[in-house]
């Protein structure tokens, strides 16, 4: 399996003149990066001063902003980088959420995937650069931590976990009947039908069992991945710029290859092209969606965003950013099937949906080592191991993981150097786990 960074296009935006210097530094030997400490954003004072000082300075339209060690900042920070559509909370009160801190947790030992060597819980935070983690047991707050510049009043990016949103709003058309899955793309979408997405299923598009030509070899500047980039970039456009200028004209270019149906690919255009039926669907856009079916009725602490292209799309693939508590909230309506704070907010023929997971041989296909045995279904990965543990899942460390049967959610915001999951899977899916079972034994 290619275990190469693959950053959303959110990121990838910004990055196309290094196209050159990326495809270089490809065949170069795996870079040693600074540690945790080492890389800390408020150690190392990005963006600090009026002026900051020029090297301090972080940029969208030069790819500076995410550079590692100054992604670390970034992260926290994409608003006030790049446009932006607000996902209101709505004007209620905030739910509060219960407080149980326990100080028995940094000391959970586990042993990484592939190690013969023991890690602590506190030891595994660092080694994923983790920029925020709350941990929930039966509804209440019991670890809670925050590094660098992120802080309970913060919003980070969620990346690919924004996925899982998109997937959820989609389960929940499905079960109140408004959008049946078994319908063809462009049924909904018909300006999709000469693209390799308009005989697809919805269903198809949901559980990314799509045919369709999109490489994310950053490697290959003729990647798809690269066009994609292009097109959702905000930024004006050079002036020999001939291809599509945002999200929606450029899933009209994408084209066929193998077969609807046959396996499991994760590819990021699949999402993009399930918020373009969404937004047919229900008449609002994602962001408005969210904010109107979840995000207001959720009891959120803050206003969420997603990032835009150049005519406002929201990017469905990856450009949601939250606060940490929010993100919790969300994946405890989740464990719950659907029921937060006494209100049946998402149905419970969703939630089973869910964590019904997909179809084992599918997924197997996609070669995810580490994942032995998942599935992928309503854009959810879903372990199927013993507990029943299912996961939202971004790069360069952002999660939500479900534990059913230790009645436990953990929410986390991370600042990996490496974009992909495979570099902190190892210490991240035993040290959850091994968390599970210890809140059980001591509950």
């Amino acid at each position: 399996m290619d275990t190469r960074p693959r950053p959303c296009a959110a990121v990838l935006a910004a990055l196309l003149p290094l196209v050159a210097v990326g495809t270089a530094l490809a065949a170069a030997p795996s870079p040693t990066y600074p540690d945790a400490d080492a890389s800390d954003p408020a150690r190392l004072g990005w963006m600090v001063g009026s002026p900051p000082p020029p090297d301090r300075v972080l940029r969208f339209d030069d790819g500076s902003y995410f550079r590692f060690p100054a992604m670390r900042w970034s992260v926290s920070h994409f608003r006030q980088l790049m446009p932006t559509v607000n996902v209101s909370r709505g004007l209620d009160a905030p739910t509060p959420l219960p407080r149980a801190l326990r100080d028995d947790i940094d000391s959970v030992v586990f042993q990484p995937l592939g190690s013969s060597r023991t890690m602590t819980w506190q030891a595994s935070l660092k080694a994923n650069y983790t920029d925020g983690i709350v941990v929930l047991h039966k509804g209440r707050i019991v670890y809670e931590r925050y590094f660098g510049v992120l802080g309970p009043q913060g919003q980070h990016g969620a990346m690919s976990v924004t996925k899982s949103f998109i997937g959820t709003l989609a389960a929940m058309l499905a079960a109140e009947g408004t959008l049946d899955p078994s319908r063809k793309v462009a049924e909904y979408v018909p300006e999709l039908a000469s693209s390799a997405f308009g005989d697809a299923t919805v269903r198809q598009l949901m559980d990314m069992t799509t045919g369709i030509r999109f490489s994310e070899d950053y490697a290959d500047p003729d990647a798809e991945v690269w066009a994609h980039a292009a097109a959702g970039n905000p930024l004006p456009k050079p002036k020999d710029y001939t291809g599509p200028r945002s999200y929606y004209e450029f899933l009209q270019t994408v084209k066929p290859e193998g077969r609807h149906g046959a396996a499991f690919h994760y590819r990021t255009a699949n999402t993009d092209a399930l918020g373009w039926v969404l937004a047919r669907a229900s008449g609002k856009s994602v962001a408005q969606l969210l904010s109107d079916r979840i995000w207001s009725r959720l009891g959120a602490e803050q206003d969420a965003y997603m990032t835009v292209d150049s005519t406002g799309t929201p990017f469905a693939g990856g450009g949601l950013n939250t606060g940490l508590r929010d993100l919790a909230r969300f994946g405890e309506m989740i464990r719950n099937n659907g029921v937060f704070n006494g209100r049946q907010i998402l149905p419970a023929a969703a939630v089973a949906d869910i964590r019904r997971g997909g179809a084992p041989a599918d997924f197997a296909q996609a070669g995810y080592t580490l994942l032995a045995g998942w599935t992928y279904r309503d854009m959810w990965w879903v372990t199927h191991n013993a507990h029943g543990a299912f996961a939202a899942r971004g790069v360069h460390g952002q999660a939500i993981y479900i534990d059913p049967k230790a009645e436990m959610v953990i929410a986390r915001f991370a600042s990996h150097p490496v974009a992909g999951n495979a570099a902190n899977d190892p210490t991240s899916l035993p040290a959850y786990h091994a968390l599970a079972q210890h809140l059980m034994k001591t509950r």
